[in-house]
């Protein structure tokens, strides 16, 4: 892991996560990640709105996270609404890098929480084999809701 200070810096080809994303984030991008990285802005919701419309490098390999719920302190029980740590251990999860999301999600006192809540979530996703799969498991679990 490495945090950078400017969008510039993130690795070319890296996978970014972004919640206006029209494409879903599946295991699919697990070799992108292995060969080029994972990003996340750590920012206010609003500030990353404007820095992901702004950044065409950003937009290009954007991927947005299927419905998950937030375990973290301020948003707690919200769901989409994740933390900068949550989105990117969701994603590893999805990815089917397990024990490195809940080793990143470890540093956290309610980390292992965010694990708990979305376990059958987490392991739907990373059953499928693309992003329209997560999208139609997405859309099955979302009409449970409603």
């Amino acid at each position: 892991m490495e945090i950078v200070k400017r969008v510039k810096l993130i690795p070319k080809g890296a996978i970014v996560l972004n919640p206006f994303a029209q494409k879903a984030f599946s295991p699919a991008d697990r070799q992108k990640i292995e060969r080029y990285g994972l990003a996340a802005l750590d920012c206010s919701w609003k500030k990353s709105k404007e820095i992901l419309a702004s950044s065409l490098k950003l937009r290009r390999f954007s991927r947005c996270l299927p419905y998950l719920i937030a375990a973290n302190p301020i948003n707690y029980g919200v769901p989409t609404k994740l933390s900068t740590v949550e989105a990117l251990s969701a994603a590893l999860y999805i990815a089917k890098f397990k024990n490195e999301a809940k080793r990143l999600l470890s540093i956290f006192k309610w980390g292992e929480n965010f694990i708990i809540l979305n376990e059958k979530l987490l392991e739907a996703y990373s059953s499928a084999v693309n992003s329209e799969e997560v999208i139609l498991l997405q859309r099955s679990i979302m009409k449970l809701f409603s």
